[in-house]
């Protein structure tokens, strides 16, 4: 049976303690046993449950667990359910501080009131205050229609608190139902997104609104589910299962990153081993055409099993992810040669960017790992402004001030060396392999131009070609000329990577960089 309303008046025989103790029970009612069974057939469970499981047991600390809302409008003042359709509090991750919100859909459709949006602001300025990171389990309907204006206030209090309080403490979102219209505005300025597959879906049109004006059929599946948003919006940074992998793998990201601002990324003990990894020496194949996997480099760099990564089926091109090199945690950034090239592209440099600005927001030291051809060319790019895109890119390497590491594998090649974390742009410590190819473009392009007139009246054009392309090659197809320069620090072995790169975050640790004073820089959006 539906729990529709509170007690108004308290029987005589009922003394305080026992008052306390019945709106407890109500409370934890949500809306009643029947919707309770209702969300549970749809494979989802309660936002009680959904914090049972995310905290350390016996931890949480529920804050405004009597909060009723205020309307009176459309027989409202009869239906008032305690907690309003929101449960708020403290509790541990692993030992650490952490605020929850978690939605209540049994109740009002987990729909947001004015006081529901109070509860939720109440948290996030506890969390600031206290410099602890902030977890959205969200399951609403979306505004409270029976509200009206003063539930589009609520939304727009959230957002401004997600804006003050980004960069300031982690801010992640759990997608575990709908989240449609307004409501999807606050995940999305937080610093992560993470979606249960089948349950969840987010957009600011539902269907039915796609169909009056665009007369297309779509499923809320289709248009906004986990899928869509992890492959081909990038909306969704993480896809789950199902409810308890989406909570396990929340627990797992927050391992990676300190509580705030002030603190440094989190560090776990280790004890130094053999270092040298045989299997790197023949990853990069002879022929400079030839793809390999950048994750098998990284898996090899990285503690063992470490390696968490994510947007993973966006942007495929370049990867990004968290990781520990000798038990502290490192952000890693690196292109991924199997995925076109290994090319820059508009969502490649939007998806690394975001992971750059946010690993320097909550000092996690960058490792970058490169092998670019170049920016992927064509009209499409192009016209969809790979300009103003790729020099989001640029300007978070840029930007940032934590430790910067580079490892050259292969090809660094013209505006995209320059981009991905190059000595010029402030990066720390710059290695290359043997293999590293540090040029303007590849061999054959430059020889074309350079060697044109040579080339166009050679009688064999094909072996006059191959010629110039092996003197251009042997010239600047190295990692020599850039060492020369400065610009490359040690040309490595690839077995010996990860013995320099834990020297040199280690060297890197105490690392002060401070930028011009400002109020802020204006990113090209």
């Amino acid at each position: 049976m539906a729990n529709t309303s509170i007690q108004n008046s308290t029987p005589s025989s009922m003394n305080k303690r026992e008052q306390l103790t019945s709106k407890r029970e109500q409370a934890l009612q949500g809306g009643g046993s029947a919707r309770i069974e209702a969300q549970h057939k749809k494979g989802k469970l309660t936002a009680r449950e959904r914090i049972h499981f995310l905290v350390d047991e016996g931890s949480f600390e529920e804050i405004g667990a009597f909060v009723t809302h205020r309307s009176k409008d459309f027989g409202m003042e009869k239906q008032q359910i305690l907690g309003d359709g929101v449960v708020t509090g403290y509790g541990t991750i692993n030992g650490r501080l952490v605020y929850v919100f978690s939605q209540d859909f049994t109740v009002f459709g987990g729909s947001l009131s004015e006081t529901h949006a109070e509860k939720i602001c109440k948290l996030m300025e506890l969390a600031m205050k206290n410099g602890a990171p902030l977890v959205g389990l969200n399951d609403s309907g979306g505004a409270r229609i029976q509200e009206g204006v003063v539930s589009l206030g609520g939304y727009a209090d959230i957002f401004y608190r997600n804006t003050l309080a980004s960069g300031v403490v982690p801010q992640i979102s759990a997608i575990m139902g709908p989240c449609a219209g307004g409501a999807v505005y606050s995940p999305a300025i937080t610093d992560f997104i993470m979606m249960v597959e089948n349950t969840s879906y987010m957009f600011v049109t539902g269907p039915n609104v796609v169909k009056t004006v665009t007369h297309e059929e779509v499923t809320s599946e289709q248009l906004g589910g986990a899928s869509v948003h992890s492959t081909k919006s990038g909306v969704a940074h993480f896809t789950a299962a199902n409810e308890i992998d989406c909570i396990n793998q929340l627990k797992k990201l927050l391992s990676y990153i300190p509580q705030n601002c002030e603190e440094q990324a989190p560090s776990f003990t280790y004890e130094s081993a053999n270092e040298i990894r045989e299997g790197l020496k023949n990853i990069v194949p002879e022929n400079p055409n030839q793809p390999y996997d950048m994750r098998e480099v990284i898996e090899q760099i990285a503690d063992e099993g470490s390696f968490y990564e994510v947007h993973k089926n966006f942007a495929e091109n370049i990867v990004v992810g968290f990781a520990r090199l000798a038990g502290r945690s490192i952000g890693i950034v690196g292109n991924q040669p199997s995925q076109l090239a290994g090319c820059l592209d508009i969502h490649a440099s939007q998806k690394a960017a975001r992971f750059v600005r946010f690993c320097d927001s909550f000092n996690i030291p960058l490792l970058v790992f490169e092998d670019v051809p170049g920016f992927l060319p064509g009209t499409d790019q192009e016209w969809n402004a790979i300009i103003t895109n790729g020099a989001k890119l640029l300007y978070a390497f840029c930007e940032a001030t934590v430790p910067r590491v580079t490892v050259i594998t292969r090809k660094a090649y013209g505006g995209a060396y320059d981009v991905m974390n190059s000595k010029h742009i402030g990066a720390d410590m710059n290695f290359a392999w043997p293999t590293a190819e540090i040029a303007v473009m590849g061999a054959k392009g430059a020889a074309e131009i350079i060697f044109k007139k040579e080339i166009d009246s050679a009688a064999d054009h094909a072996a006059e070609l191959a010629k110039k392309e092996k003197e251009y090659g042997d010239l600047f197809a190295n990692p020599y000329r850039a060492a020369e320069r400065g610009f490359v620090d040690e040309v490595i072995f690839p077995e010996e990577t990860r013995l320099k790169l834990i020297k040199a975050f280690k060297m890197l640790e105490n690392k002060v960089a401070n930028l011009p004073r400002k109020k802020h820089g204006n990113i090209p959006l």
